[in-house]
């Protein structure tokens, strides 16, 4: 799902009604596996107050165990990278829910390894503060998990319904 967190620029004190609306959809769709891109960074290209916050909350909600997190895009990275603070407070959450993010570059049309490679460098403050098993499922393992699963979802669908 590519959406906002909340509406760019709300006014001063106004509820993040869009993350209201966006918990109410997931709710509604239990079975079905949501992963959440850029943690919801999106038309404003910067977090809005108290995002990482808001994102602790839809983890910690055990009726949104199906809603997963994708860290990838360079201007997400830019953000969790930018203090130490930061850096941290995205691996202590990462590490506290550790099956819920997957990484990707979002890296669109690269010219080389490097430029393909580029939000993978600038992770490498995050990547150090987590923990081995984690890294393993944020980099491969939750992808695997994940997309192995839904290609047997669908073949079953398929053969029961086609």
């Amino acid at each position: 799902l590519h959406n906002d967190v909340d509406m760019p620029y709300p006014k001063p004190g106004q509820d993040p009604y869009q993350l209201a609306q966006l918990r109410e959809l997931f709710k509604r769709h239990p079975k079905t596996t949501i992963i959440w891109a850029h943690m919801g960074v999106g038309r404003v290209v910067r977090p809005v107050k108290g995002q990482l916050e808001m994102m602790a909350q839809a983890l910690a909600n055990p009726r949104l165990k199906h809603v997963y997190l994708d860290i990838s895009w360079d201007e997400v990275a830019k953000y969790v990278i930018a203090s130490p603070e930061a850096v941290q407070a995205t691996a202590d959450l990462i590490n506290k829910y550790p099956d819920r993010f997957l990484f990707g570059t979002d890296e669109v049309g690269p010219k080389d390894q490097k430029s393909y490679l580029k939000v993978y460098d600038m992770y490498a403050p995050l990547f150090a503060k987590l923990t081995p098993e984690t890294r393993e499922k944020l980099l491969k393992g939750n992808y695997e998990r994940l997309f192995d699963k839904a290609r047997k979802d669908v073949r079953a669908w398929e053969k029961a319904n086609l």
